[in-house]
C-alpha cells in the first residue's frame, strides 16, 4: 500500500479530522406562505366596487343635459335678449323643467314673467309672451327726483297710485272733497339716476283716458308717485 492511501485512510494528523468524501447538499427549506381566504375575498370585493364607481361615473356623465341658463339681471316685463343667457351642461333631476338649450332661440325675444338672476335655470314658466303695456292703456314717463324716488326699488309689473298735489297759488279741492286726484298706473320700466340731476325716469302704464291728465301732471311737476302694497299687480 502507498503512502498516499495510508495517508488518505490514516488518523488525523495535527488534530484535524480527514474529510470523507463530500455528498449531495440538500436544497433549503422554503416555508409555504398561508393563503388567507378573507384577504381575497376582501381584495376582490375592493375591485369590484372601484369597478363599479367608473361604471356610475360614466353613466352620470352620459345622462348630462345642456340647458338654458340665465347671466343677468332681468326685470319683470322687460324682454328678453340672447345676452341674458347661457349654456350649462349638467345631470338634472327630472323634476327640474328647465328649458333645454337647443330651444334658446324660442325665449329670445319673450319678456320676463318673473324677475330672472344670473346663476339660474330658465323654466318656460318664467317668461311670457304678454306685454305690459295691454290694449287700451297708454305708456306716460314720469321724472323722480332723488326725494321722490321710494327706497323700495321699483320693478315692472309693480301697481302704483300716481297722485295729484296741486302747486302754489293753484286750485285747491274743497274742504268738502279733501281727497287729492290720483290714477292707477303699473310700472312698464325703473331708470337709473341721471348723472348729477339724480332724477330717475319711471314709464307707467295707465288707461287712455288718464294719459292726457296724467302727462299735464308731469309737466306742471304735480306729480308723486305712491307706492301700492306689496303684490298689488293687476
Amino acid at each position: 500500500m502507498s503512502k498516499t492511501k495510508d495517508r488518505a485512510a490514516g488518523p488525523a494528523m495535527n488534530g484535524i479530522p480527514a474529510q470523507g468524501p463530500a455528498g449531495p447538499v440538500a436544497p433549503p427549506r422554503v416555508s409555504a406562505r398561508r393563503r388567507r381566504p378573507g384577504l381575497i375575498a376582501l381584495s376582490l370585493a375592493l375591485i369590484a366596487a372601484g369597478g363599479a364607481g367608473v361604471v356610475v361615473l360614466v353613466m352620470q356623465s352620459g345622462d348630462r343635459t345642456e340647458v338654458v341658463t340665465v347671466t343677468r339681471d332681468v326685470q319683470v316685463g322687460e324682454v328678453i335678449t340672447e345676452a341674458d343667457l347661457g349654456r350649462a351642461s349638467m345631470a338634472l333631476d327630472p323634476a327640474v323643467k328647465a328649458v333645454n338649450a337647443d330651444d334658446l332661440g324660442s325665449v329670445v325675444g319673450k319678456r320676463a314673467a318673473v324677475q330672472l338672476r344670473p346663476g339660474s335655470l330658465l323654466a318656460r314658466s318664467q317668461v311670457t309672451s304678454r306685454s305690459l303695456v295691454n290694449a287700451g292703456e297708454q305708456v306716460v314717463p314720469i321724472g323722480l327726483k332723488p326725494e321722490q324716488v321710494p327706497a323700495t326699488a321699483l320693478t315692472p309689473g309693480q301697481k302704483v297710485s300716481l297722485v295729484h298735489v296741486p302747486a302754489q297759488g293753484e286750485d285747491t279741492p274743497s274742504k268738502q272733497d279733501s281727497t287729492p286726484e290720483s290714477v292707477t298706473a303699473r310700472v312698464v320700466k325703473a331708470g337709473k339716476a341721471a348723472p348729477g340731476t339724480g332724477v330717475v325716469v319711471v314709464d307707467v302704464a295707465a288707461q287712455a283716458d288718464d294719459g292726457p291728465r296724467l302727462a299735464a301732471w308731469v309737466s306742471s311737476e304735480t306729480v308723486r308717485l305712491v307706492l301700492d302694497a306689496p303684490g298689488g299687480r293687476k
